[in-house]
C-alpha cells in the first residue's frame, strides 16, 4: 500500500511512521514544511517538502498524492499563536488543498486528524459519541479551524463518494519525545526545562477533566483504519480522563482552585503582554470540551489504547521536565540558550514569521 502522511515530522505523525514502518511492508512518503535529517523511522521513508500554506502547494500536493492507496492528513499548527491567518492558511486553507489535491487524483482513502476541538461545548461530564455537533468553541482560534476543517471533509463527501474518508477525533495526544515541542511552543523562552518540576501550586480550576490518548495509540487506530478502509468520525481517548488533580501530582505540586473565569484573566493578560504564548482560546477550550465515548473505534475496529491517560499524563511531563526530543525539526532538542538566540533573530515563537 502506497501512503502519503502530511504533518509526518510532528508529535503524531512520528508515532505513524513508526507504526506502519514496524508493521507493515508500506510505500510512504512524508510530507513536511522541514524534513527530517534522518534516524529511525525517518530515514525509511520518502520526503516531500511542502509548505501547506503556500498557493504553490496545490501542484505539489497533487505529485505527491499521485497513485496513492491513502493519504493520512495530520498536518496543523499550535504557533505563532498571534498570527491568526497563518495558522487558519494552515488549518483551514492547507486541509482545503489537501483535499483539493485527493480529489483531483482520486485517492480512495483519506485520514484527517480532526480533534476533540471540534466539538461544541458541552456543560456536564457525560461522555459524547460522534454524533455531538462539531461547530466548536467560539472563542479558541484552534477549535474554529477544526470545526471548519469539518465542514470541508463535509463538501468533500458529497461532492466525491467514491473516496472513504476517516475523521480521527482524540483527545490531547501526548507521548515523551513531544517534550521539547511542548517546552518551545507553550512555556516562555526564559523557562529551563528542569522549572517543569519544581512549581510549588499548580493554580488551576478543580472541575478541569479533559481526556488524553498516547500517540502510538492513535497511530494504532491509522493502522486499523487503513486496514479496514474505516469510513466516518471515531472518537479516540484513553482511561481515565485527566483532572486538575492529576495534573498537579504528576507535576508535584499543590492544586490550588482558581475559577476558570480568573484564570482565564490572567493567561489574556499575559499573552497580549507577550508575556507567554498560550492564547486564552486553549484555555476556554480545556473547560468546554466534552469528554469522549470510544465505543465505535473500540468495537467497530477492536481499538484498544496500550497506554491509560494518567500514564500518557506522567510520560508528557517527563518528557517536557528533562527536554526529550527526536531526529525532526519540531521535535528537535530544546535549550534555553537556543530559544533565546532564535528569538533574537526571528522574534518571539509567538509572533515568529515563516521562512
Amino acid at each position: 500500500m502506497r501512503i502519503v502522511v502530511t504533518g509526518a515530522s510532528g508529535n503524531v505523525g512520528s508515532a505513524v511512521l513508526r507504526r506502519l514502518v514496524a508493521t507493515r511492508n508500506h510505500e510512504i512518503t512524508g510530507v513536511a514544511r522541514r524534513l527530517p535529517e534522518g534516524g529511525e523511522p525517518f530515514d525509511q521513508v520518502d520526503w516531500v517538502s511542502v509548505d501547506l500554506t503556500r498557493p504553490a502547494a496545490a501542484e505539489q500536493l497533487r505529485a505527491a498524492f499521485r497513485g496513492a492507496d491513502a493519504v493520512v492528513h495530520l498536518a496543523w499548527g499550535f504557533q505563532p499563536s498571534h498570527d491568526l491567518d497563518y495558522l487558519a492558511e494552515l488549518g483551514v486553507g492547507g486541509t482545503r488543498r489537501v483535499v483539493e489535491a485527493v480529489a483531483a487524483e482520486h485517492v480512495p482513502h483519506l485520514l484527517h486528524m480532526s480533534s476533540v476541538g471540534a466539538y461544541s461545548p458541552k456543560a456536564d461530564d457525560e461522555p459524547v459519541d460522534e454524533s455531538w455537533p462539531t461547530e466548536g468553541v467560539p472563542s479558541s482560534p484552534y477549535s474554529r479551524h477544526k470545526a471548519t476543517a469539518e465542514r470541508l471533509l463535509d463538501d468533500f463527501e458529497r461532492s466525491s463518494p467514491a473516496t472513504v474518508v476517516t475523521r480521527m477525533r482524540p483527545g490531547i495526544v501526548g507521548q515523551g519525545s513531544a517534550g521539547s515541542a511542548l517546552l518551545r511552543y507553550g512555556v516562555p523562552a526564559i523557562v529551563p526545562a528542569r522549572a517543569i518540576g519544581l512549581l510549588p501550586v499548580l493554580p488551576l480550576d478543580r472541575g478541569l477533566r479533559v481526556p488524553m490518548v498516547h500517540a502510538d495509540d492513535v497511530a494504532q487506530f491509522v493502522d486499523l483504519a487503513l486496514d479496514a478502509r474505516a469510513h466516518g468520525a471515531f472518537n479516540l481517548a484513553a482511561e481515565p480522563d485527566v483532572t486538575a488533580a492529576d495534573i498537579a501530582a504528576v507535576l508535584g505540586a499543590r492544586l490550588v482552585h482558581v475559577p476558570a473565569a480568573a484564570l482565564r484573566v490572567l493567561v489574556a493578560a499575559t499573552w497580549h503582554a507577550r508575556v507567554q504564548q498560550v492564547d486564552p482560546g486553549w484555555l476556554d477550550l480545556g473547560f468546554a470540551v466534552p469528554l469522549l465515548n470510544t465505543t465505535r473505534a473500540r468495537s467497530e475496529l477492536g481499538w484498544k489504547p496500550e497506554t491509560d491517560a494518567l500514564s500518557v499524563l506522567d510520560e508528557t511531563v517527563t518528557g517536557m521536565r528533562t527536554a526529550a526530543a527526536d531526529s525532526t525539526p519540531v521535535l528537535r532538542p530544546r535549550t534555553v540558550a537556543g530559544q533565546l538566540v532564535r528569538m533574537v533573530r526571528s522574534g518571539p515563537v509567538s509572533e515568529r514569521s515563516r521562512p
